[in-house]
This record gives C-alpha cells, structure tokens and sequence, in this order.
C-alpha cells in the first residue's frame, strides 16, 4: 500500500544505483522535479527507459548519470535536438550511453508485455527497418496459426517507475486526466513505484477517461506541486514554451549547461 512521503526520502528509498527506471508522462504530466531531485542526490548508472526521452532525459544524460537509455523517439518537441543526448552518444561526454532503439508501438508493447508478467510481446511491425540488426530485445516468430511472421519485442520491467499525475487521496490511491501515454503500463510493470501528484485530497472524483491507480500498486505518493514543470499538469498548469526554447541554447554548450546544473537542481 502506498505511503504519503516527501519527494527526497522516497526518491532515497526507492531509487538505486544501476536501476532500470522509466519516467513516463506524454505531452504533460512528466516528472521533472523526481528526476531533478535523482540528479541531486547523484545516483548513477541507470538504464533510462522512455517512449520519449525529451528535456526530462536530457537532463539525467548531461548529469552523467546514465549509462543505457531505451526509447523510441528523442528530441526537444516543437523546439529540435537533444544536445546532451548527442553529446554523450556522439562524444561519450560526460560518459558513453548506450542505445536500445524501438519503434512508438514496439515500445508500447514492450510495457504493456511487462505489465501482463509476460516475457515478451507480439505486433506487426518492423518491417524494412533496420532496428533488429541493432538491439538484442527484437526477434521475429512464426503465428503458430496462421504461419505468418511478427515481431517479437522483449518486455520491460522497470526496477521503478516515476511519474507524475494530478490526484492522490490519503490512503495512496493516485488518479490522472487529460492526454494519458503509458502510465498505467510503466507503473504495472514496474518493481517499485513513485507518484508525484499536484494534490492531495480526501475523495478522488471519477473523471471522464480518468486513469485510476489503486494505492497497492503504487509504493510512494510525494506532493510536488508543479512536479511536471516545464511540462504542464491538465486542469493545474500550463506548458512553459519559453523554458523548452531557452533549453536549447542552455544545452548546446557543455560549460553552459553545467552552470545551469549548479544554479538550477543542485544548488
């Protein structure tokens, strides 16, 4: 069952060195803040997992703290590239990262593989790509059925999942609206969960197309109002345009991003 608990104890407990974790949200509701305060407390080593690894990983990548990121589509949305992201790909700088490619549907099948406990999952797709020649979690089986060829893609489970939603009451019950990715999956494939939430409340109010998690999935429930910024949390917060523009400048330049390092999470 869920506990109420600050955002750095639960990120303290949950979250370890060489964790596989995935930080969910599309569009809004991405969990800036837990990631900051990952970066804060400087655990490393982690397998990053994300449909699409935006700002958020970008972030985690210039800090140095991961090692693997697994993914689908990266870049800065509605601005251009990811210039840490490259950085560490093209120059190994501050550290090599190593890639594990899928499509958007591979990726989605993938989680959803891992919240059914099953090894793998089944799709068309793929075909005339090059993806299977560069990842070890995607092979080809033969419909037992119908004889015909699909994809395979290997599940994902998380050691943990982060994000972030509009609602939890006390008793860790967390409810999320509005554009929804795949939340629900990520957090039901995971081994341990944290939710940061913009509020707390008594009663959660059903919602039309509301995404319910019952408290005995999740692990943690932090109170990070604006936990999503620059991202924004439907019904709470609007999306910070000029903050997702001015990253594309603060992140061209290694020096540059570092002093935004210090003034910024760890200061």
């Amino acid at each position: 069952m869920a506990e109420i608990r600050g955002l750095r104890e639960a990120v303290a407990d949950l979250i370890r060195d060489g964790d596989t974790v995935a930080m969910e949200g599309f569009t809004h509701l991405i969990p800036f803040a837990a990631a900051h305060e990952v970066i804060r407390q400087g655990i490393t080593d982690l397998t990053l997992v994300r449909m699409t690894p935006d700002v958020i990983y970008d972030q985690l990548i210039g800090a140095g703290l991961a090692r693997k990121l697994v993914f689908s589509w990266g870049g800065n949305p509605g601005v251009g590239s990811l210039h840490r992201f490259r950085d560490a790909v093209e120059n190994g700088w501050p550290r090599p990262l190593e890639l594990d490619e899928h499509s958007h549907a591979g990726m989605a099948n993938r989680y959803a593989a891992g919240a059914s406990r099953l090894p793998f999952a089944l799709l068309n797709g793929y075909r005339g790509s090059d993806l299977g020649r560069r990842t070890t979690t995607l092979s080809t089986i033969d419909c037992p059925f119908t004889g015909q060829e699909l994809a395979a893609v290997a599940a994902v489970n998380p050691d943990v999942t982060v994000i972030h939603a509009q609602q939890a009451d006390r008793d860790g019950n967390v409810q999320l609206w509005g554009l929804a990715g795949v939340q629900k999956e990520a957090v039901l494939a995971a081994e341990r969960v944290l939710v940061t939430v913009e509020e707390l409340v008594e009663v959660l109010e059903p919602r039309p197309g509301g995404v319910v998690l019952p408290g005995w999935v999740v692990d943690a429930v932090a109170w990070v109002p604006g936990g999503a910024h620059p991202s924004y949390a439907a019904g709470y917060s609007e999306r910070d345009n000029d903050y997702y523009r001015e990253w594309d400048r603060v992140s061209r330049d290694r020096d540059v991003f570092q002093q935004w390092l210090k003034e910024c999470v760890t200061g």
